[in-house]
């Protein structure tokens, strides 16, 4: 009976132990801190060893706050107390295994074995499309069960352990490896980066002359200047293709802006077709913009970013312009027939079509459908129909861009406002031709005046001094002034040569102190110091 209650006792007690020591596992890669927790609930000393080959006190501590650690090089500044618990920092290959804290000459409390999680990546972030990527997650069980591990990609989706593929964009961001035994669940984390462009428009960008024009190219999410940087690129830039219903003369590729790689700035090659690149490379952004399309922006542009690996990436973005034609043409009379069209340059694709907006006062039939024509047809338009005509290109509801154009419509003119215009026109230039008849003959005289010869019997030649003088007497101002002493026009005339000579026969005096030709002269000869 005794030998009965000491066996059940035994039993017991190492039911206990077991209990109180069961084993818990931890996983850990080389460099990460682990904290072992110990479940005691008092004690004076507090041991932790490590179970290697042999049994190593790693360190002890009191309810005193008394503390010891270990002085092995291998465990040298990586061991601290945090309560009761033991804290690992920096851990390395050489500090995993099996560890237990107890009281002296106790049983064992808590017993935890670290293994050692290897997580590895080839090769190392950034990458390019296509390039190979190998993702490793691997246990050293040191002799436990072997835990499930798997890979989890940046969607979620579950992977194997081992990774091997090419990468896209798509595996950009975080990759977690999980690693699941029982309850016990670990998860590690890597980043992923792939260098690439976000992906082109799937349609074609429409713009219009009333419209503003963006060509989108960015960076693709969670990629940074400095990622492309670190890969090398060797230059980025922007090509054109013109569409044969764009109106250019030329078409071939051509080259718009390469980015400076030093200084971080767009430079233009001469046809860069006044579009601006967006100045924010740093938010990787690489578009082209401009306030206004024009129907020669119809084409291909194509965004490319080439690397020294010679790896080269690029986005096409298609420009479609919607334009209104108006035929005969913007300015016409009421009564005139009009004919508008508006469209792309081409015939519209399936699942587009347009909706007219006339001025409120046009004599345009209403359109019933909700589908309008390409073309609309006004026999005769009047005043009401000018103004702005809005055509908008659609998607089923969505409006995809829009184009106006302004008519301007005169009124028609009547036979009256004809005869009165023509009438009006006759008399000024009856008018003019009277004004210059007059003028002609006044101009006329004046010459015959001047130039008329000399009839007199004795003619007698001036000097220079005393022809300037004489000029000086046809003048008006003088006539006036000297009609009471001669009469000029009498008195000297012009020679053949055009030489002004003296008639003393035709002098008319009318002053007792002019009698004769001496005086006369004298006269002229002191006009010019008057």
């Amino acid at each position: 009976m005794k030998n009965l209650i000491q066996s059940v006792l035994i039993l017991i007690a190492v039911l206990i132990s077991g209990t109180s020591g069961a084993e818990e596992v931890v996983y850990a890669q080389v460099g990460d801190t682990v904290t072992l927790k110990c479940q005691a609930d008092s004690y004076r000393y507090l041991y932790w060893k490590i179970d290697d080959t042999v049994i190593k006190d790693l360190a002890w501590i009191n309810d005193l706050g008394g503390k010891h650690f270990i002085t092995d090089e291998a465990w040298s500044n990586k061991l601290s107390f945090s309560g009761d618990s033991l804290v690992i920092t920096n851990i390395q290959e050489a500090n995993f295994g099996k560890f237990f804290c107890q009281m002296p000459s106790g049983p064992r409390l808590t017993s935890i074995k670290i293994l050692q999680l290897s997580v590895s990546m080839t090769p190392r972030s950034p990458l390019l499309p296509g390039e190979s990527l190998t993702l490793s997650c691997s246990v050293n069980t040191l002799g436990n069960k072997k835990p499930q591990v798997h890979w989890l990609n940046p969607q979620d989706k579950k992977e194997n352990s081992l990774v091997n593929k090419r990468v896209t964009s798509q595996d950009t961001g975080k990759w977690t490896c999980v690693v699941t035994d029982g309850k016990n669940k670990k998860e590690t984390r890597v980043s992923v980066t792939v260098v690439d462009l976000s992906p082109a428009p799937s349609d074609p960008k429409y713009t219009s002359k009333s419209k503003t024009l963006n060509i989108p190219c960015s960076f693709a999410p969670h990629v940074s200047w400095e990622h492309v940087k670190a890969r090398d690129v060797q230059e980025i830039y922007w090509q054109f293709s013109p569409d044969p219903s764009s109106g250019l003369v030329s078409k071939d590729t051509q080259k718009l802006y390469f980015l400076n790689l030093n200084d971080s700035l767009w430079k233009n090659t001469g046809q860069h077709r006044e579009l601006r690149p967006v100045q924010n490379l740093k938010n990787g952004d690489l578009s082209l913009s401009r306030k206004q399309g024009r129907e020669e922006d119809r084409g291909n542009y194509v965004c490319n970013m080439k690397f020294k690996s010679g790896a080269i990436l690029n986005r096409a973005v298609r420009v479609e312009v919607l334009q209104i034609i108006s035929s005969p043409q913007t300015d016409l009379v009421s009564g005139q027939p009009l004919n508008l069209s508006c469209s792309l340059g081409h015939p519209l694709p399936s699942g587009l079509h347009v909706k007219w907006s006339p001025p409120p006062g046009s004599s345009l039939p209403a359109l019933k459908s909700e589908h309008h024509p390409a073309d609309v047809i006004i026999p005769e338009v009047g005043t009401g129909d000018g103004g702005k005509w809005e055509c908008s290109l659609l998607q089923g509801k969505n409006q995809l861009t829009s184009a106006v154009i302004t008519l301007k419509i005169e009124h028609r003119l009547s036979v009256w406002m004809l005869v009165i215009i023509c009438s009006a026109a006759a008399i000024v230039i009856l008018i003019v031709i009277l004004v210059f008849i007059l003028c002609r003959r006044r101009k006329r005289k004046m010459r015959h005046l001047r130039h008329r010869l000399c009839q007199c019997k004795n003619p007698v030649s001036l000097s220079t001094t005393q022809r300037e003088t004489c000029d000086f007497l046809f003048q008006p101002q003088a006539q006036r002034f000297l009609q009471d002493i001669i009469s000029p026009r009498k008195t000297f005339s012009r020679g053949r040569s055009n030489q002004l000579n003296l008639c003393p026969d035709k002098m008319d005096f009318s002053v007792t102190s002019a009698k004769t030709v001496n005086p006369l002269l004298a006269v002229l000869d002191e006009g010019l110091e008057v």
